[in-house]
């Protein structure tokens, strides 16, 4: 009994993996798709837009990674929020909007994710992870 529920629960877990992760990238290429047919339509691109499609992109290869490997690459998380952050700084710098804190605080915050992934990629280099018999250590 103990078996059989372990399969289907494995079943399950993997379905809803799938599921998951092809409506995430159907959204996420849904995404991308809407937003540039809006600049296509203004006729122009601005900065932002771009930002915007590197996101996608960094999305899209993440849940391509998560696909292949079944492990969520936490550096590509920090890829994002550091494009985003760049996004939000360019257009709070472009709008005048942004307060004179705002300025260092945003560069601060990327600095710091910077940081981070220089000591992700020390640290996976030093000390790789366990891989399971017949996969590949990155």
């Amino acid at each position: 009994m103990d078996r059989v529920a372990s399969v289907v629960g494995n079943f399950l877990v993997d379905a809803f993996h799938h599921l998951a992760l092809f409506a995430i990238g159907g959204t996420i290429v849904w995404s991308a798709v809407v937003a540039f047919v809006r600049m296509a339509e203004r006729g122009h691109a601005s900065i932002d837009d771009i930002l915007l499609l590197f996101i996608y992109l960094e999305l899209g290869a993440m849940v391509g990674i998560y696909f292949k490997t079944n492990h969520m690459p936490v550096r590509f998380l920090i890829y994002v929020a550091m494009t985003a952050l760049t996004r939000l700084l360019i257009s709070d710098i472009h709008a005048q909007q942004g307060s004179d804190m705002a300025v260092i605080a945003i560069p601060g915050a990327i600095l710091l994710l910077a940081l981070a992934t220089l000591v992700i990629r020390f640290g996976s280099s030093k000390f790789p992870s366990v891989q399971s018999e017949g996969s590949e250590t990155r």
